[in-house]
């Protein structure tokens, strides 16, 4: 089955993240047994949604390991032009939502999968859900490779990347301030303790400890150089009259490999403490509460390292980048030590808008890539 055809049918699939993504892997892992392989489910939710990993080659052997996620961000409050769950092409361009982000690697996997032949070395397949909300559905599958006796050689996770050999992302925490305070009617404002107040405070902490850490560890191949802090929402109050006695701060830090969020975490903490120091007689409900909702790693692999050189000689290219946008590939290296890079068609400049869309040039060039890979699976590596 040609790739655009596989492509077509994951389009169909509206596998947005707040959705079950399970009828997509029931495809996929019909296509990967009609090929000869190995698969296995990982359900989450009931069976509602599910990762897969699948092994064509011997067992017992480190493969080579393609990684892609199956869910897709929302096209609610969307202008689309077409529709965005049924492919279109125009002028060499294939439209839908996660033609980039990234059903266009998984096509081309499962299209590689048909296409292999004896392998001396293995393929695997790894496919995730919930990845477009912080990494959440790949960890089941991580938890499962680790139990195992045999783990992947090396890693491509198939993020769009234009086929440039990724080496790199930032790590993400998502974080959320939960500030008390003493609810108060606002004609005597100084009898309560505005919530909202303290959750200001917070942000410019948050303001604050983003300007000192852009002195801080620089590299200089991410567009911003630098670990950043961003608040991103905000809210507490009921009405306009009444001292608001909650208010809820979500902010996240994306960091650089060589950069540590812990520490970051621990200022604003601090900072936290010092706000309510003097506020512990007058009102001792009074709180901050500060807690990680989610976090997954960076990435940071050597540009000297084994797996670069082995995907630069399947692109054929020589140039490497770092990515402004997270992915599974830090787990990968953190929690499993599997070397890993990112490289995949498309650009994430067409993702996550309103009439996303991959050239059919960058998926020709993604399955030559993985010609080359199995031209060397087929060898023995």
């Amino acid at each position: 089955m040609q790739t655009t055809e596989i492509l077509a049918r994951l389009i169909a699939f509206p596998t947005v993240s707040a959705d079950p993504n399970r009828a997509l892997i029931d495809h996929c892992a019909e296509l990967l047994r009609g090929a000869g392989a190995r698969v296995e489910l990982i359900e989450a939710e009931g069976g509602r949604k599910a990762n897969l990993y699948a092994t064509i080659g011997p067992e017992g052997v480190p493969g080579v390991m393609l990684s892609g996620h199956t869910d897709v961000v929302p096209v609610a409050g969307q202008d689309w032009s077409r529709p965005p769950f049924a492919l279109t092409e125009d002028a060499g361009r294939l439209y839908g939502r996660g033609t980039a982000d990234m059903k266009g690697f998984v096509a081309c996997a499962l299209s590689a999968a048909q296409r292999a032949g004896p392998l001396r070395t293995p393929l695997h397949i790894a496919l995730s859900h919930d990845e477009e909300i912080g990494c959440v559905g790949v960890r089941s599958l991580i938890d499962m490779l680790a139990a195992t006796p045999v783990r992947p050689r090396l890693c491509i996770v198939g993020e769009p990347t234009s086929m440039v050999v990724a080496t790199g992302h930032k790590g993400k925490t998502a974080a959320r301030i939960t500030c008390t305070g003493r609810e108060a009617h606002s004609a005597l404002a100084t009898s309560g303790l505005n919530a909202i107040h303290l959750a200001c405070d917070m942000v410019a902490a948050i303001r604050a400890l983003q300007a000192e850490v852009e002195g801080g560890p620089r590299d200089d191949g991410y567009d911003v150089p630098w670990t950043t802090l961003h608040a991103g929402r905000i809210a507490g109050g009921v009405a306009l009259n009444i001292v608001p006695n909650l208010a809820v701060v979500d902010f996240e830090i994306r960091n650089l490999p060589q950069d540590d969020p812990a520490p970051l975490l621990d200022r604003l903490r601090a900072e936290a403490a010092r706000l309510l120091g003097p506020l512990a007689e007058a009102v001792p409900e009074a709180d901050i509460a500060l807690d990680v909702v989610n976090a997954y790693p960076p990435l940071g692999t050597a540009e000297d390292a084994e797996v670069v050189g082995f995907v630069k000689a399947l692109t054929g290219g020589n140039a490497t980048t770092r990515l402004a946008f997270g992915t599974e590939g830090g787990l990968f290296s953190a929690r499993l030590g599997v070397p890993t890079v990112v490289c995949g068609p498309g650009s994430m400049a067409q993702g996550h808008r309103p009439d996303e869309w991959i050239a059919r040039e960058q998926l020709d060039r993604c399955d030559a890539m993985l010609d080359a890979l199995l031209a060397r699976l087929a060898a023995g590596i």
